[in-house]
């Protein structure tokens, strides 16, 4: 019988390999009567990888690499996407790997990963869901789960691509995922398309804003509670986490957890463990967790507003989601979406934005991001008269000015910072995020131009990978 599963080693010295290999053996082959084919080699060899993919009918690749080789696993994840193209590919990967080097190798075919220590638990419910997403590939419901978890992102600016691009590819893995990005970015949805992308689409998408739950209810809202608990628990009640059981619980606000909540929390995503308050014996939930948050999370680990390895535990993989004012030319594209949506909704006949209208709204600096302009074109929709919405119609909040306007120094300042921000954005998008490069190209010192991308608050990860 050819073997189900196939662990290859490369690195003979490499210890991971050895602590996967026992728990495949003893998961699957005892347990669940899956056979176990292990190849070890002790040198980075394609030939033979070509030679074992060929004699072998895996259903899972487990790809263990030496530390000295993990810098060419992009080349061998490649070689294998190419002997072995339908087959979900696992690496074993030190713990001590980059977040950006993660997601990099899921970039390159990799379909999930796990890092010591490894247990049946981190390994044996990733197995099945990429044996059962294999079976699903070809079925119309989940083409249509695929279709609906992108088809509501709308936008073409290379900014804004650049994140969504990475969603199928995180969306198969099991990981866990912190988006960051202002109020209003669109967060929540990118969460869902990650949701309906994952093996996991069948199962509930369950969102929670953390921010909103009073802090004497957010243990009993996350891990719910038995029977007397407390007075006036007449019944016991499942939290969030059973909600959410198999699917995504996804976590908005995530720096506004209590620190004891932090704590719990912590503890269920390393051991998929929880305990209902009252309750003596702990539970298990087998479920994704996507968090996420509109603040500097970096800065709210210094100040001590969320545990460090909370932080860690869950910025994995992070997605950073731009602006609106960063990428303008989707403008024209979300405001004509949601005319559609709102028109019909309204039952009005309106066609489309006058020119003033559409200057007007390239024009403003969106604070609130997508969900400002969802709401302003909504209005928009209600107090046109005709079958175009003209400047009339568009409702914006004026900035502060002078009576006699502003001065020649500020209208300066403002046109130099306008040119500076739009030349780190497209030195930074030609260069992918290289800091030494777009200084050479720019003619700059390198930490001059590091003091001038602060200044404007600009993300370089978000042209890397690009």
């Amino acid at each position: 019988m050819k073997p189900a599963i196939l662990l290859l080693a490369i690195g003979s010295t490499d210890c991971s390999a050895d602590s996967l290999r026992e728990v495949l053996t003893t998961s699957f082959r005892a347990d669940f009567k899956l056979e176990i084919k292990t190849i070890t080699e002790a040198n980075y060899s394609l030939d033979v990888l070509g030679k074992s993919l060929g004699e072998s009918d895996a259903s899972i690749v487990f790809l263990s690499l030496s530390r000295d080789l993990l810098t060419r696993a992009a080349d061998l994840l490649k070689s294998v996407r190419v002997k072995a193209p339908e087959v979900p590919i696992i690496l074993a990967i030190d713990g001590g790997c980059q977040p950006e080097s993660i997601l990099e190798l899921l970039m390159h075919c990799a379909s999930d990963f796990v890092t010591p220590p490894l247990t049946a638990v981190d390994v044996v419910p990733r197995v099945w869901r990429l044996l059962k997403q294999t079976r699903q590939q070809e079925r119309p419901a989940h083409r249509l789960k695929q279709k609906l978890g992108l088809n509501r992102l709308i936008g073409e600016s290379s900014a804004f691509a650049n994140e969504v691009k990475k969603f199928p590819k995180v969306a198969r893995c099991d990981a866990n995922v912190l988006l960051l990005g202002e109020t209003g970015t669109g967060k929540e949805m990118c969460a869902r398309a990650i949701h309906y992308l994952s093996p996991r689409a069948d199962k509930p998408f369950v969102p929670v804003n953390c921010g909103a739950i009073p802090v004497e209810l957010v243990e009993n809202e996350l891990f719910g509670h038995e029977r007397e608990a407390f007075t006036g628990a007449a019944s016991s009640r499942f939290g969030l986490i059973q909600e959410a059981a198999g699917g995504t619980l996804f976590m908005d606000e995530i720096d506004c957890l209590p620190l004891i909540a932090q704590v719990k929390l912590l503890r269920f995503l390393q051991e998929k463990e929880y305990r209902p308050l009252g309750s003596m014996k702990p539970r298990q939930a087998d479920l994704r967790v996507i968090a996420a948050t509109n603040t500097d999370i970096e800065e709210a680990v210094k100040n001590g507003k969320v545990r460090p390895d909370l932080y860690y535990r869950l910025n994995v993989i992070s997605l950073v989601l731009p602006p609106l004012r960063d990428r303008r030319e989707d403008i024209p594209l979300l405001a004509r979406h949601f005319l559609t949506k709102y028109r019909d909704e309204f039952d009005r006949r309106i066609s489309g934005f006058s020119e003033p209208a559409m200057q007007m709204l390239l024009a403003h600096e969106w604070p609130g991001n997508v969900r400002e302009l969802e709401h302003v074109v909504e209005r928009a929709i209600v107090m046109s008269e005709g079958e175009i919405i003209d400047g009339e119609a568009i409702c914006l909040p004026q900035p502060a000015s002078s009576a006699s306007g502003p001065s020649f120094q500020e209208m300066k300042g403002k046109m130099v910072a306008q040119f500076e921000r739009n030349y780190l954005n497209h030195v930074l998008r030609l260069h992918h995020g290289n800091i030494s490069r777009a200084a050479l190209a720019a003619q700059k010192d390198p930490r001059a131009l590091r003091q001038l991308i602060r200044k404007h608050k600009i993300n370089v990860e978000l042209y890397k990978h690009g």
